[in-house]
């Protein structure tokens, strides 16, 4: 197998005299994190290659894209089903305002499908260019580690090319998990979710995560009957259990059925549909199954075992704070390594390394105090420590800030859905060390409240505040009186009911 070089786009024979690597850096993964580490990589001078598996909506072991997850199967395409399902709301909400619509209105699932996949294209295309104009050398194939300097990649037509690299990045990622039941293989997972050709009448969701109650939020704005299955007492555990609690009861609110204590035991293909069975002795007669119970890392394929890289027991790298494995020439960064699995972390990490490796600043992530958001209808965003764990690792009292309220919206429209706000306080230093709302826009709320939580804000500075008014966020600056107040040592109540 010959080795290669890119010389001005070309491949030619290296000349062992110019450069002892082909590349400074050669990165396996165009996803987010992948793609951020190359172009920054490059603008520090680095020789960068980069190379991801085709493009395809539907993702395999064999099958991706530049842009990765996010942006062909992940946040971008989820949130433009989001925008169309919210309309499913917004227009019974609409005759209150006065617009007189018909009783009937249709959706056209197929219209919004192909301007969704016209989108990603878009995107995936965009990613490309990017990289080019940055001056990574991008390859197309399925990419191995042969060695602490050295990865092959198999092009589509099975050519290997083999090129060495002073360092290299593993950024590929992670896929939806199938759990092991008897006819798992009837099921979709939310890569099938995002394309599926025909709109069904009827879903059962098995999952309490973020992608789970998202698409169930999706679907029963789009028309469809919807089942939600969770083995907890309440939805997306790790979260705040009050937050949760409002979720669920939204959840309910807009019409899904909810199954807590719940698992699916056997799929069963009938005349019907398929027949989903529980234990707790339901049968559920569904045309569509969704298995949403958490993705795994994409390190089957890559070799890394045989190099030496250290996996965890999920098959994820494991790194150090830099983003380092146990091979000084070989990084990871991104849901590959199963830290804080989002998208805007996964460009942090990204960003960190560069700077880390050829920006001659040596940086670590920063996990405190991301704000996170999920894409129910209402959604829910949070930043800083939940109650249960404030209360967890709190030296001091801690003060609990709550506001519930029906927007204003919801006065005309009649819709009964109330908006939850909190605001989590250190006792002792009056700072505010979490904040979390459920309701509509949280998630561009909670944003701009997390440049003030990681800077440190007290509580004070958020009552001295001038609110916008009339708008939803004003709540946070003029909750004045104390919900409760938590003593320190105090038992937290578990997290995961």
């Amino acid at each position: 197998m010959a080795r290669k070089m890119l010389i001005d786009g070309e491949l030619s024979q290296p000349n062992a005299e110019e450069a002892h690597y082909d590349f400074d850096l050669f990165v396996i993964g165009a996803g987010s994190g992948g793609v951020r580490a190359a172009r920054f990589s490059a603008n520090y001078g680095a020789k960068v290659g980069i190379c991801e598996l085709p493009f395809h909506p539907i993702s395999s072991e064999v099958i991706g894209g530049i842009g990765g997850t996010c942006v062909i199967r992940g946040c971008v395409p989820k949130k433009i089903l989001v925008y169309a399902a919210t309309y499913g709301g917004e227009l019974e909400d609409a005759r209150n305002f006065g617009w007189e619509l018909n009783e009937k209105i249709d959706f056209n699932w197929k219209k919004l499908l192909h301007k969704k996949t016209e989108e990603i294209v878009r995107l995936n295309g965009i990613y490309k260019r990017l990289l080019t104009n940055a001056g990574v050398k991008t390859f197309e194939g399925e990419g191995k580690v042969v060695g602490p300097n050295e990865v092959e990649v198999t092009q589509l037509d099975g050519t290997k090319l083999s090129f060495t690299a002073k360092h290299i990045l593993i950024a590929t990622g992670s896929r939806s998990h199938r759990p092991s039941i008897p006819g798992q293989e009837l099921a979709i997972t939310s890569d099938e979710a995002l394309s599926l050709e025909e709109l069904p009448k009827h879903a059962v969701i098995l999952g309490g995560g973020y992608i789970a109650v998202e698409f169930a939020s999706i679907w029963k704005g789009m028309g469809l009957n919807v089942d939600l299955c969770f083995r907890r007492e309440l939805p997306l555990r790790g979260f705040d259990d009050e937050m949760r609690a409002v979720v669920a009861r939204n959840l309910e609110g807009r019409g899904i059925n909810l199954h807590p204590g719940t698992n699916l035991t056997q799929l069963i293909k009938t005349e019907n549909g398929i027949k989903a069975i529980t234990d707790q002795g339901e049968e559920l007669t569904t045309d569509v199954v969704l298995l949403a119970t958490g993705r795994a890392p994409n390190t089957k394929r890559l070799n890394l075992e045989a190099v030496g890289v250290k996996l965890d027991e999920t098959g994820a790298v494991k790194v150090d704070e830099y983003s380092r494995t146990n091979i000084p020439s070989i990084w990871a960064v991104g849901d590959v390594t199963n830290r804080m699995n989002l998208t805007p972390v996964a460009l942090m990490e990204a960003t960190c390394f560069a700077k880390t490796v050829f920006g001659g600043k040596p940086t670590k992530p920063d996990y405190k105090d991301v704000p996170v958001a999920v894409f129910s209808i209402p959604p829910l965003s949070v930043v800083g420590l939940s109650e249960e764990q404030a209360v967890d690792e709190a030296n001091s009292d801690i003060s609990v800030f709550t506001s519930t309220f029906n927007p204003m919206k919801n006065t005309i429209s009649g819709r009964q859905e109330k908006t939850v706000m909190k605001l989590v306080v250190e006792a002792e230093t009056d700072k505010v060390i979490g904040a979390s709302m459920c309701g509509p826009d949280a998630p561009e709320i909670i944003q701009g409240i997390a440049v003030a939580v990681k800077c440190g804000a007290t509580k004070e500075q958020f009552d001295s505040t001038v609110g916008i008014h009339p708008s939803a966020a004003e709540e946070f600056v003029t909750m004045r009186s104390v919900t409760r107040r938590i003593p320190a040592g105090s038992k937290p109540k578990p997290n995961n009911p």
